[in-house]
């Protein structure tokens, strides 16, 4: 069994009130995060719904190489990004979307095996099962020749 552990400390209220997000291994370190960075396009921050497609995107990453390796295909780089989309819905809000974009070199894959290997991925990714409740997780993976 792994635990991995964060922490946030708040003060203040509401829209007015600050953040700070850590990690025990200090990737955060109070990092700070509040209504601006979430909401508006306070760039000196982050928010929730960034670092929940960070960990979606690099917990997909880790899947899909290691899917790859399992197959007998060496992945010789793997670029992944995932948009998190953050709708109103009545007094509060919904992720509706989270969109994963793949493009990898696999020297000696076909497409049609990169493609049976990047979905196999998305739905074995440990953060894609989390997230099952999202009503849309897409992925559109490009194969770098």
């Amino acid at each position: 069994m792994i635990e991995k552990n964060a922490s946030v400390h708040w003060e203040g209220a509401g829209k007015k009130g600050q953040g700070r997000i850590s990690t025990d291994t200090g990737a955060l370190k109070s990092y700070p995060y509040g209504f601006g960075s979430r909401f508006e396009d306070d760039r000196s921050g982050t928010n929730p719904e960034e670092l929940l497609g960070a960990a979606h995107a690099a917990c997909f990453t880790m899947a899909f190489s290691f899917a790859c390796d399992k197959a007998g295909f060496a992945t010789a780089l793997v670029d992944t990004r995932a948009k998190v989309r953050l709708v109103p819905q009545g007094d509060g809000f919904l992720i509706d979307r989270i969109a994963l974009t793949l493009e990898a070199a696999v020297p000696g894959i076909d497409e049609a095996k990169f493609q049976e290997i990047a979905e196999g991925a998305k739905k074995a990714c440990p953060l894609s099962k989390a997230l099952a409740s999202v009503p849309e997780i897409t992925l559109a993976a490009t194969l770098r020749k």
